[in-house]
């Protein structure tokens, strides 16, 4: 599902019509999403990983846990965990 996603993001991540959603909901979802793997690709992390384990794992997360899950965190805590 996310790799259907982020193919069809690229593609019209910048055509004019990407800019228009159907309701503001679905625009924040799309502005999240897109914040989101754009800073993977800035990390160098694989969005689709990322956001799978993330998906995964986050209704198990307790609310202190959260920040491990942002991008840059969560890569560190990956290369930690493969040292080990």
């Amino acid at each position: 599902m996310w790799i259907q996603f982020l193919r069809l993001w690229k593609s019209f991540h910048n055509r004019k019509n990407s800019l228009f959603v159907g309701n503001p909901r679905g625009g924040r979802t799309a502005a999240i999403l897109a914040s989101l793997t754009s800073t993977c690709r800035r990390h160098d992390i694989d969005p689709q990983l990322y956001l799978t384990q993330l998906l995964t794992n986050l209704s198990q997360t307790r609310k202190s846990e959260l920040p491990n899950w942002l991008p840059d965190q969560w890569k560190q805590l990956q290369a930690e965990q493969l040292r080990s």
